[in-house]
């Protein structure tokens, strides 16, 4: 093969492969022209779509900063009401704990002045009517003595066994 017929063959596959570069370009405008129709008729409803979405998110935008501020108020609130609430619980603790101190001190007190009224009792009223009354036991023993002479065997044993 001579060199004119090989640049022949060349240039022929050159032109078919250029033949079919401008198919396939033509195929791939084609395509392009279609997907161009097709977006073109639902970019009017895309654009609504982000028209709607950028105003519900604008709109939301406004209500998150609305329930954050009322949320952060709450919040404040209810921890003021909390450290109130605290501040009357350590006062009403403070003051039970000195009550039961006040309690427990009078408690105490009427308890000494309950046993000291007992021991009064026993020594100034108790303890003397039980001397009187063994004295007086041993007057009446004595006068019944005195009285009826000498008691037989038979009674002293039983006034013994009595007073035991």
């Amino acid at each position: 093969m001579d060199q004119q017929t090989l640049l022949t063959l060349f240039v022929g596959i050159a032109a078919i492969a250029m033949v079919l570069q401008l198919a396939t370009l033509f195929g791939i405008y084609r395509s392009t022209q279609s997907m161009n129709d097709k977006v073109q008729r639902l970019l009017p409803r895309v654009e609504n779509l982000i028209e709607t979405s950028r105003r519900t998110v604008e709109d939301s935008r406004v209500q998150i900063l609305d329930i954050t501020s009322k949320t952060s108020d709450i919040l404040d609130t209810a921890r003021k009401q909390l450290e109130k609430v605290e501040e009357v619980i350590d006062d009403a603790t403070a003051r039970a704990r000195v009550h039961m101190d006040r309690a427990e001190m009078v408690l105490d007190d009427a308890m000494t002045r309950t046993q000291q009224t007992v021991a009064t009792v026993n020594n100034g009223i108790v303890k003397p009517v039980r001397e009187i009354q063994g004295v007086a036991a041993g007057l009446r023993t004595a006068i019944l003595f005195l009285t009826k002479g000498r008691p037989n065997p038979t009674q002293a044993t039983s006034d013994e066994e009595m007073f035991i």
